[in-house]
């Protein structure tokens, strides 16, 4: 990513000044306690805090997003690893991280406002950012399309078999679509968390830390076809590859 794109940060913040605080993704405190330490609505945000959370916010990604890449290069091959981080500023998006492709396959590693306000240090956002850039790394939007369009052709084809009209099918191959595309989420969260670790350990911070971000949110539990695993497994994903790292 290119600082320039950073920003939008500065701005956007300058322009909510009494907003506040998005998403999981991707916490941590230290080795830089420069984001706000307390949790507060948005209307008690003041311009000063949200000048600390861009200063913070910037120094994160210019210290991860090196890594991230040399970590994707290494890791990789044939992949984009010219990363764009940017700041979701849309209106009313609650806390959270997500990883997509531009229009040219450039990976885009994305976190809300809400998100970057709720993290109580700079390791949670560290993590964060690395369990994003990690989704890339894996390559888990590409192996996610192939899993929905398997299981739209075995719902599909299901239903053609015993006689569905066309609607039928189309209506079974959607539902395939979203089975196939949930049926390995959890792993795929999993191994974001493991790599993200790693990633947030190599630009100095401490992912053990940035993990913390997962007692505060909800916990998704175990749920079939579910897209999150349970938080504690989460944490004790992280735990056990920082193990690994000192």
């Amino acid at each position: 990513m290119r600082l320039a794109a950073l920003l939008v940060f500065p701005l956007l913040m300058s322009a909510c000044t009494v907003a506040t605080t998005q998403n999981t993704p991707s916490s941590q405190p230290a080795p830089q306690q420069d984001a706000p330490q307390t949790q507060r609505a948005p209307q008690q945000l003041t311009e000063a805090d949200a000048r600390r959370m861009a200063r913070s916010f910037t120094s994160v990604v210019r210290r991860v997003e090196p890594v991230a890449e040399r970590e994707c290069r290494a890791r990789t091959s044939n992949l984009d690893c010219d990363f764009k981080i940017v700041v979701d500023d849309r209106p009313n998006q609650p806390a959270n991280a997500y990883q997509t492709l531009d229009n040219t396959g450039r990976p885009i590693l994305a976190m809300t406002v809400a998100l970057i306000a709720q993290a109580s240090n700079t390791d949670e956002l560290a993590f964060v950012l690395g369990h994003e850039a990690a989704h890339h790394i894996s390559n888990h939007l590409g192996k996610q399309r192939q899993n929905a369009t398997a299981g739209a052709l075995v719902f599909g084809g299901l239903a053609q078999i015993t006689g569905g009209g066309s609607s039928a099918i189309e209506s079974a191959s959607r539902i395939g679509a979203t089975v196939g595309a949930r049926s390995y989420s959890k792993d795929f969260e999993l191994e974001a968390d493991a790599l993200g670790a790693v990633i947030a350990h190599k630009a100095g911070y401490d992912p053990v830390l940035g993990a913390e971000f997962f007692n505060r949110i909800p916990d998704p539990g175990d749920r079939f076809l579910g897209t999150h695993p349970p938080n504690a497994e989460r944490i004790r994903t992280v735990r056990r590859v920082a193990a690994t790292l000192k």
